[in-house]
């Protein structure tokens, strides 16, 4: 009968100094809110509560919205967006859009202001920014308003230059190649 390995005594670290960090992940890449996501499920392994506001999608369902169901209520997700501004076949103005996305801040300003989070997701903020849905000040607010132990996540393609330079951490997805190029449709649990 094989012997069981004996169990590895796992510690935690605790940094001895806590900070909050301010996180951008962007790039042509996919991977970006797949990320972001991870990040939450980290993070409730550790008990923290996060917050995703997503500043795009809405119009086309996301298997994220169901997942963070089964987080045991440390995760509320906020699918503020009307879909992607101009593209696939998307019909809303961007006045419409806009006027989304400028909820989406007051939604933010309102949970950093909370204390309820450890973690708060800005899903595709960087887009929204790059397609005046949103401004770069407001942008910057968001950021510099932060309370210092909340971590704060930035994700979506063209980050600002100076949203990279307020991050603590910037990470660029890079796209190799994707399988659109080979005409195969977006798969659930994957891509969405």
């Amino acid at each position: 009968m094989p012997t069981q390995p004996k169990p590895i005594k796992i510690d935690k670290l605790v940094p001895k100094q806590p900070h909050g960090l301010v996180v951008v992940i962007t790039g042509n890449g996919k991977g970006k809110t797949t990320s972001a996501m991870g990040m939450v499920l980290r993070a409730s392994g550790h008990g923290f509560k996060s917050c995703i506001i997503q500043f795009m999608k809405g119009d086309l369902y996301t298997g994220e919205w169901d997942g963070v169901k089964r987080l045991d209520g440390l995760v509320e997700l906020h699918a503020t967006g009307m879909g992607f501004c101009g593209i696939q076949g998307n019909t809303y103005t961007h006045a419409e859009h806009r006027a989304s996305a400028q909820a989406a801040i007051e939604l933010a300003t309102t949970k950093l202001a909370s204390g309820d989070y450890q973690i708060i997701i800005l899903d595709e903020i960087n887009n929204a920014l790059k397609l005046k849905l949103v401004d770069l000040e407001q942008v910057l607010g968001l950021i510099k308003a932060k309370p210092a132990l909340v971590h704060m996540v930035l994700t979506g393609r063209n980050a600002h230059s100076e949203v990279i330079d307020l991050a603590d951490t910037v990470s660029e997805v890079c796209e190799v190649k994707h399988a659109y190029q080979k005409d195969i449709e977006p798969q659930p649990g994957i891509d969405y």
